[in-house]
């Protein structure tokens, strides 16, 4: 009988040890999230505006002047009440992104540049999932650099890396129009986000880059883990 209650007090302890180490759902879901992200990321990510971020062209669609409703939450409305809002996965990819230290970049060939960036200083992004006390953030904070004009999106990302000095390689685009993969001529990863920005394509974006640079740096686990 021995062997049977060494047998029992064995399947016991690692039964206690498990239940110990469970991990709620949230916390569990926010590991899994660190887990896709730590695969390595670029070191900068670029989103185009229009069709990308928001649905509609800025300098067709939008009648200035535009204003916000209190605190409203992603939420800007122009002078017929048309409303302005980034889709619904995109706040939580910038959280993601900021988290883990990655140059966020805007590379729009609207022509209201003025009125793009207007909207992106009223717009408000919720705090990032749980962190409830913490107030909302305009959406322009999140970019660290803006390429915001008309033009080929060549000379973008050629500003971009002269102010960043961010190599081309370690850049991924995400954009609605087929015919700005052309940044791809100068070593750009281009991803088509023909229905907008959502996790799905976010996704499909960094397995490209990452298929395309298979043994690049891969320090980026630390700096998210931590």
């Amino acid at each position: 009988m021995v062997p049977l209650r060494s047998e029992e007090k064995t399947r016991r302890t690692w039964r206690l040890r498990s239940e110990a180490i469970a991990l709620p759902p949230r916390r569990h879901q926010d590991i899994i999230s660190i887990v896709a992200m730590t695969s390595r990321l670029p070191k900068l990510v670029a989103f185009d505006l229009d069709y990308t971020l928001w649905d509609l062209w800025v300098d067709t669609h939008v009648t200035p002047p535009l204003r916000r409703d209190g605190d409203a939450v992603n939420s800007v409305r122009d002078k017929y009440n048309h409303e302005i809002a980034f889709y619904r996965d995109a706040p939580e990819i910038l959280h993601r992104l900021r988290a883990a230290e990655v140059v966020i970049a805007a590379c729009s060939r609207t022509g209201a540049p003025a009125l793009a960036r207007q909207a992106l200083s009223l717009l408000l992004i919720p705090p990032k999932a749980g962190n409830k006390d913490v107030p909302p953030t305009p959406a322009i904070r999140f970019f660290d650099q803006q390429e915001i004009y008309p033009g080929s999106k060549i000379t973008h990302f050629k500003r971009l890396h002269q102010k960043t000095r961010i190599p081309y390689s370690e850049m991924l685009f995400f954009d609605d129009e087929s015919r700005n993969r052309e940044v791809e001529s100068l070593g750009v990863t281009f991803c088509l986000a023909s229905s907008g920005l959502d996790d799905k394509t976010f996704q499909k974006g960094l397995n490209e880059w990452r298929k395309r640079h298979p043994v690049e740096a891969i320090e980026d686990a630390d700096k998210i883990a931590n």
